[in-house]
Protein backbone atom coordinates (compact mmCIF):
# COMPACT_ATOMS: atom_id res chain seq x y z
CA UNK A 1 0.00 0.00 0.00
CA UNK A 2 1.18 3.45 -0.69
CA UNK A 3 0.21 6.39 0.89
CA UNK A 4 -1.45 9.75 -0.47
CA UNK A 5 -0.50 13.27 0.59
CA UNK A 6 -2.86 13.39 3.56
CA UNK A 7 -1.11 10.22 5.19
CA UNK A 8 -4.03 8.15 4.34
CA UNK A 9 -3.27 4.35 3.21
CA UNK A 10 -4.30 4.14 -0.43
CA UNK A 11 -3.86 0.61 -2.76
CA UNK A 12 -0.89 1.19 -5.30
CA UNK A 13 -2.27 0.81 -8.81
CA UNK A 14 -0.67 -3.01 -9.20
CA UNK A 15 -2.78 -4.09 -6.30
CA UNK A 16 -5.94 -2.80 -8.28
CA UNK A 17 -5.20 -4.31 -11.36
CA UNK A 18 -4.82 -7.70 -9.72
CA UNK A 19 -8.04 -7.28 -7.69
CA UNK A 20 -9.66 -6.83 -11.13
CA UNK A 21 -8.09 -9.20 -12.44
CA UNK A 22 -9.09 -12.00 -9.64
CA UNK A 23 -12.89 -10.82 -10.08
CA UNK A 24 -12.52 -11.66 -13.23
CA UNK A 25 -11.88 -14.91 -13.44
CA UNK A 26 -13.70 -15.49 -10.67
CA UNK A 27 -16.95 -14.50 -13.30
CA UNK A 28 -15.20 -16.76 -15.92
CA UNK A 29 -15.28 -19.61 -12.95
CA UNK A 30 -19.04 -19.18 -12.15
CA UNK A 31 -19.94 -19.30 -15.68
CA UNK A 32 -21.29 -22.78 -16.52
CA UNK A 33 -20.97 -24.46 -19.73
CA UNK A 34 -24.49 -25.47 -20.53
CA UNK A 35 -24.93 -28.72 -23.09
CA UNK A 36 -28.45 -29.19 -24.41
CA UNK A 37 -30.23 -32.60 -23.59
CA UNK A 38 -31.63 -34.80 -26.37
CA UNK A 39 -35.07 -33.59 -25.15
CA UNK A 40 -34.62 -30.07 -25.04
CA UNK A 41 -33.62 -30.38 -28.99
CA UNK A 42 -36.90 -32.73 -29.54
CA UNK A 43 -38.60 -29.63 -28.28
CA UNK A 44 -36.94 -26.93 -30.12
CA UNK A 45 -37.69 -28.84 -33.36
CA UNK A 46 -41.19 -29.78 -32.49
CA UNK A 47 -41.75 -26.13 -31.39
CA UNK A 48 -40.08 -24.62 -34.96
CA UNK A 49 -42.56 -27.39 -36.77
CA UNK A 50 -45.47 -25.72 -35.04
CA UNK A 51 -44.42 -22.17 -35.76
CA UNK A 52 -43.48 -22.72 -39.45
CA UNK A 53 -47.44 -24.78 -39.48
CA UNK A 54 -48.77 -21.74 -38.06
CA UNK A 55 -47.28 -19.47 -40.68
CA UNK A 56 -46.63 -21.08 -43.59
CA UNK A 57 -46.24 -18.07 -46.13
CA UNK A 58 -42.82 -16.72 -43.26
CA UNK A 59 -40.16 -18.10 -45.56
CA UNK A 60 -37.40 -18.22 -42.25
CA UNK A 61 -39.23 -18.46 -39.09
CA UNK A 62 -37.52 -17.58 -35.87
CA UNK A 63 -36.98 -21.27 -34.07
CA UNK A 64 -37.35 -20.92 -30.35
CA UNK A 65 -34.26 -21.86 -28.01
CA UNK A 66 -35.40 -23.67 -24.80
CA UNK A 67 -32.86 -24.20 -21.47
CA UNK A 68 -33.50 -26.32 -18.59
CA UNK A 69 -30.71 -24.68 -16.29
CA UNK A 70 -32.87 -22.25 -14.54
CA UNK A 71 -36.20 -22.55 -12.96
CA UNK A 72 -37.94 -20.20 -15.37
CA UNK A 73 -36.56 -21.42 -18.79
CA UNK A 74 -37.17 -25.23 -17.36
CA UNK A 75 -41.03 -24.08 -16.44
CA UNK A 76 -41.53 -22.67 -19.72
CA UNK A 77 -39.91 -25.86 -21.75
CA UNK A 78 -42.58 -28.02 -20.07
CA UNK A 79 -45.77 -25.95 -20.44
CA UNK A 80 -44.74 -25.78 -24.03
CA UNK A 81 -43.85 -29.19 -24.51
CA UNK A 82 -47.74 -30.01 -23.14
CA UNK A 83 -49.14 -27.67 -24.87
CA UNK A 84 -47.64 -28.48 -28.31
CA UNK A 85 -48.69 -31.89 -27.34
CA UNK A 86 -52.53 -30.83 -27.40
CA UNK A 87 -52.95 -30.88 -23.51
CA UNK A 88 -54.20 -27.67 -21.36
CA UNK A 89 -50.82 -25.82 -19.25
CA UNK A 90 -50.57 -23.02 -17.45
CA UNK A 91 -48.37 -21.49 -15.10
CA UNK A 92 -49.35 -20.77 -11.47
CA UNK A 93 -48.53 -17.40 -9.95
CA UNK A 94 -48.60 -17.64 -6.25
CA UNK A 95 -46.76 -14.54 -5.20
CA UNK A 96 -48.24 -11.61 -3.77
CA UNK A 97 -48.00 -8.18 -4.73
CA UNK A 98 -46.53 -5.04 -3.57
CA UNK A 99 -48.67 -1.71 -2.68
CA UNK A 100 -48.07 1.86 -2.59
CA UNK A 101 -49.87 3.35 -0.04
CA UNK A 102 -49.19 7.71 1.20
CA UNK A 103 -45.35 7.06 0.23
CA UNK A 104 -44.81 3.14 1.74
CA UNK A 105 -44.48 -0.18 0.22
CA UNK A 106 -46.91 -2.28 1.36
CA UNK A 107 -46.52 -6.62 0.76
CA UNK A 108 -50.23 -7.94 0.12
CA UNK A 109 -49.81 -11.59 0.18
CA UNK A 110 -51.35 -13.82 -2.64
CA UNK A 111 -54.99 -14.76 -2.47
CA UNK A 112 -53.67 -18.54 -3.61
CA UNK A 113 -53.34 -21.17 -2.21
CA UNK A 114 -49.73 -21.89 -0.20
CA UNK A 115 -47.61 -24.30 -1.33
CA UNK A 116 -49.46 -24.65 -5.26
CA UNK A 117 -47.96 -26.55 -7.90
CA UNK A 118 -45.95 -24.58 -10.17
CA UNK A 119 -47.85 -25.72 -13.23
CA UNK A 120 -51.14 -27.06 -13.89
CA UNK A 121 -52.04 -29.11 -16.70
CA UNK A 122 -54.63 -31.52 -17.57
CA UNK A 123 -53.58 -34.42 -19.62
CA UNK A 124 -55.73 -37.34 -20.87
CA UNK A 125 -58.34 -35.70 -18.74
CA UNK A 126 -56.38 -35.98 -15.64
CA UNK A 127 -55.59 -33.11 -13.08
CA UNK A 128 -51.74 -32.58 -13.61
CA UNK A 129 -50.03 -30.61 -10.75
CA UNK A 130 -46.03 -29.89 -11.48
CA UNK A 131 -43.50 -28.71 -9.23
CA UNK A 132 -40.27 -27.34 -10.26
CA UNK A 133 -37.32 -27.75 -8.44
CA UNK A 134 -34.42 -27.27 -10.68
CA UNK A 135 -31.50 -29.48 -10.43
CA UNK A 136 -29.04 -26.96 -12.32
CA UNK A 137 -29.62 -24.25 -9.49
CA UNK A 138 -29.59 -26.34 -6.43
CA UNK A 139 -33.41 -26.22 -5.86
CA UNK A 140 -33.86 -29.20 -3.63
CA UNK A 141 -36.31 -29.41 -1.49
CA UNK A 142 -40.80 -29.01 -1.05
CA UNK A 143 -41.54 -26.26 1.60
CA UNK A 144 -43.80 -28.01 3.68
CA UNK A 145 -46.98 -26.23 2.31
CA UNK A 146 -45.78 -28.12 -0.82
CA UNK A 147 -45.86 -31.39 0.87
CA UNK A 148 -49.42 -30.56 2.12
CA UNK A 149 -50.46 -29.51 -1.48
CA UNK A 150 -48.89 -32.94 -2.58
CA UNK A 151 -50.87 -35.08 -0.22
CA UNK A 152 -54.45 -32.85 -0.88
CA UNK A 153 -53.65 -33.61 -5.03
CA UNK A 154 -52.56 -37.21 -4.30
CA UNK A 155 -55.63 -38.14 -2.21
CA UNK A 156 -58.08 -36.37 -4.76
CA UNK A 157 -56.82 -38.70 -7.35
CA UNK A 158 -54.83 -35.78 -9.39
CA UNK A 159 -51.15 -36.66 -10.47
CA UNK A 160 -48.67 -34.73 -8.72
CA UNK A 161 -45.05 -34.72 -10.16
CA UNK A 162 -41.89 -32.71 -9.42
CA UNK A 163 -39.44 -31.71 -12.06
CA UNK A 164 -35.51 -31.57 -11.55
CA UNK A 165 -34.62 -31.38 -15.45
CA UNK A 166 -36.38 -31.56 -18.97
CA UNK A 167 -35.13 -34.87 -20.00
CA UNK A 168 -36.49 -36.21 -16.26
CA UNK A 169 -39.79 -34.69 -17.35
CA UNK A 170 -39.52 -36.26 -20.94
CA UNK A 171 -39.30 -39.77 -19.66
CA UNK A 172 -41.90 -39.22 -17.42
CA UNK A 173 -44.28 -37.87 -19.87
CA UNK A 174 -43.71 -40.87 -22.25
CA UNK A 175 -44.81 -43.68 -19.73
CA UNK A 176 -48.05 -41.27 -18.60
CA UNK A 177 -49.23 -41.04 -21.91
CA UNK A 178 -48.70 -44.70 -22.84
Amino acid sequence: MDTDSNGRKSPNKSSIAQRLDKGKNEIQDSKRYYKKSESIKILEEKAFQATKEKYPSVPYPKQTKYRDDTANGLTKAVIDWLRLEGWQAERINCIGRKLHIKGRETWIPSSGQKGTADISATIKGRSVKLEIKCAATGDKYQSYEQKLYQKEVERSGGIYGIVRDFEGFYTWYQNFVK
